[in-house]
């Protein structure tokens, strides 16, 4: 039996999680890191590291030792799933390289736009000669005139080949958009308000509730329902998470509560796996011929769901 020197306190309890159960197979195996590295794509160092909790395995590395020890690779491809989805969000204790940063260039100033010098006036009621296209960059404004002005000097008809001002159009666009408005709203308050009803049955579906917060002495209840011949508790709809000791969330709520279904007593239901929810979760996989290690993977929510 190999003498392992301690994990790193920092490391994440899912990355710590993959390092045992690779430092156990290697142990049941006999097999030295020479071994090891003799028998597998990887050098002995990069062995020690892995083991060791200096850096997350890569999935190949995970599969090989798993198939020559002869152990179940689904799972453990699980395992190292979860660490990796644990050891990328970062922020958590897991040991990262820093990168050293170039010195960066120097911002070039913003070129300041040229002063455009304003234009001749016009005279009150009429509309001045159209500004010059060098000297601005907007198209001119229609000119406006008094409802009197027009009722006295009808506007002649444009001349062929002579574009018709925008001014008209723009408002008359305008005022249907504020007739319909008070017709569309009562629509779009409905639609928006499926959308959040709908997202928020999404999200309760995928197991993402509301951010769990463990609270001393907080429990949760359990109301389980029987859809489509699976148990569910209420809490989350997941079959595929794994949860190891120490684990906290809302999976642990519903896995704890189908353990208290199934007879098998996990203490109170806090979401948080303990010493009790942990035995709980041996016996259930004793019962079921699964491996009594105490990990909740996709075998033991099988067993959990029936």
């Amino acid at each position: 039996m190999s003498r392992w020197s301690g994990l790193p306190a920092s490391l994440d309890h899912r990355v710590r999680q993959l390092a045992v159960q690779l430092r156990r197979l290697k142990d049941h195996s006999g097999l030295s890191l020479a071994a090891l590295a003799a028998r597998t794509p990887y050098s002995k160092s990069s062995w020690e590291r892995y083991l060791n909790g200096k850096k997350l395995p890569p999935a190949g590395a995970v599969e090989a030792l798993a198939r020559l020890c002869g152990a179940d690779v689904t799972r453990l491809l699980a395992l190292h799933e979860v660490a990796a989805q644990a050891w990328s969000a970062g922020g958590r204790g897991l040991m990262t390289e820093a990168r050293p940063q170039g010195p960066q260039a120097p911002q070039a100033p913003a070129p300041r736009a040229p002063r455009v010098p304003p234009g001749p006036p016009v005279a009150p009621g009429r509309s001045g000669p159209p500004p010059q296209a060098a000297a601005r960059d907007e198209p001119p404004l229609p000119a406006v005139h008094s409802a009197a002005h027009t009722a006295v000097h009808p506007a002649p008809a444009p001349a062929a080949g002579r574009q018709v001002p925008l001014g008209p159009l723009v408002l008359g666009a305008l005022a249907v958009l504020v007739v319909a408005l008070p017709v569309l709203r009562p629509w779009q308050d409905d639609l928006a308000a499926g959308r959040g009803a709908g997202a928020a049955m999404a999200g309760r579906g995928s197991g993402a509730g509301p951010e769990f917060t463990p609270r001393p002495g907080e429990t949760f209840g359990c109301r389980l329902q029987l859809r489509d011949g699976a148990l569910y508790a209420g809490h989350s709809r997941t079959g595929s998470a794994v949860l190891g000791s120490g684990a906290e969330g809302w999976d642990v709520v519903e896995a704890q509560c189908l353990l208290r279904r199934h007879g098998y007593d996990p203490g109170v239901v806090d979401g948080v796996i303990g010493g009790r929810t942990l035995r709980a979760v041996k016996r259930l996989q004793a019962g079921s011929g699964l491996p009594t290690d105490g990990i909740v993977d996709p075998g033991t929510w099988k067993a959990l769901r029936r």
